[in-house]
């Protein structure tokens, strides 16, 4: 049992809370079925496989840098807690399990989620070297779990798509994520940082203000666009541009928790202990709800 539960946490399963923008499809394509609804967490089930493989894979190649950060050799691999062997054994399985079935029964679905394997693989094996590239990437990986749900719904017969703006905000909100990441491991370890990850030698705290800053700036203006857009209007309500407070509160929160709290060195963690920012996010869901329901209905 503890070794089970020591494999776990290693395959990072708290971290699947990144795997619900694979739900922006069901949402915003107004698909209220049960159908549509098992298909789409079926999709963030494999999300979470194909995820976990890859932290498995990653930590096992970073396990010798990882042993001298003073947060990362905690984790189980750097702690010598859990091989490499059964790391590596393990992460072939679940995706070898994810990329399977979803080949025979989603193969569209299974197509996004190789490339978003290939990646990450790419990533761990030195493309998280490259400055600005590697955040970049981290954030068309939350485009990809995006794309996944359109990937399911369209390979069990639902005809939809996503707004070139709602992916647009997807990808500078994941580029807001990721460069404010990157900012916390640069301030918080000082001199060291370099010493834990090549490429932040190279960032420096007032450009990583500018980006974050754009980023930030640009999520929401393409929230905003897709929800006062014609095509949004038509297809999707037009009273969507109601919810746009939620999405600035969202944002404006992250970048306190950010700058004043000093937290933004792990996502998933701050919205898991953020009570404002958990009450925001159900707010604009459920206001996001109505709205579709409410238009769909009349």
């Amino acid at each position: 049992m503890k070794s089970f539960k020591t494999l776990l946490e290693a395959m990072r399963v708290k971290a699947w809370t990144k795997n619900f923008f694979v739900f922006a499809a069901l949402l915003f394509g107004r698909l209220w079925s049960l159908k549509a609804l098992q298909e789409t967490i079926l999709a963030t089930l494999g999300f979470g496989l194909v995820a976990s493989a890859i932290y498995l894979i990653n930590d096992s190649v970073d396990r010798r840098k990882d042993m001298l950060h003073p947060e990362k050799c905690k984790r189980p691999i750097a702690s010598g807690r859990l091989s490499v062997r059964v790391a590596v054994t393990t992460a072939l399985i679940l995706v070898s399990i994810a990329l399977t079935i979803s080949w025979i029964f989603a193969p569209w679905l299974a197509l996004v989620y190789t490339v978003y394997f290939a990646k990450q693989l790419g990533y761990s094996f030195g493309l998280k070297n490259v400055a600005i590239l590697d955040c970049i990437l981290i954030a068309l990986g939350f485009v990809l779990r995006a794309l996944a749900g359109v990937a399911v719904l369209y390979d069990s017969g639902e005809v939809i798509s996503l707004s070139p703006w709602l992916v647009i905000c997807t990808f500078f909100l994941a580029c807001l994520l990721a460069f404010a990441k990157r900012r916390h491991e640069l301030i918080s370890m000082g001199s060291e940082a370099s010493k834990h990850r090549k490429n932040l030698k190279e960032y420096t705290a007032p450009l990583l203000d500018q980006v974050i800053g754009i980023s930030a700036s640009a999520s929401i203006l393409g929230y905003s666009i897709y929800t006062v857009s014609d095509r949004t209007a038509e297809l999707v309500s037009p009273y969507l541009w109601v919810t746009i407070p939620f999405v600035a509160y969202g944002v404006f929160r992250y970048l306190f928790i950010v700058y004043s709290l000093e937290m933004g060195g792990s996502p998933d963690k701050v919205l898991v202990k953020d009570k404002p920012l958990q009450l925001n996010i159900l707010l604009w869901v459920a206001a996001v709800a109505v709205i579709l329901s409410t238009n769909a209905s009349g």
